[in-house]
């Protein structure tokens, strides 16, 4: 799993690897509670090997499977 911007900075590293499968609610429960509140944020979008999800809930990442979490772009 890939953080980026903020969300880095809240996990404390800008990439962990979790067991899979992984479901929205499972990969919640793996992570920090901070940051697992941090995604509920709706401005924040998750990719699934490179491909932006329409809605984080239908996650659904089996071994090998890369996810990445985005924060809103931000700056000009």
């Amino acid at each position: 799993m890939v953080f980026l911007g903020r969300l880095a900075d809240l996990a404390g590293a800008p990439a962990l690897e979790l067991a899979a499968p992984l479901d929205w609610a499972g990969l919640k429960a793996e992570l920090a509670p901070a940051l697992a509140a941090a995604l509920d944020d709706p401005r924040n979008r998750v990719a699934l090997n490179g491909a932006l999800l329409a809605d984080k809930a239908s996650l659904q990442a089996v071994a090998g499977d890369e996810i990445a979490l985005l924060p809103p772009v931000s700056g000009g």
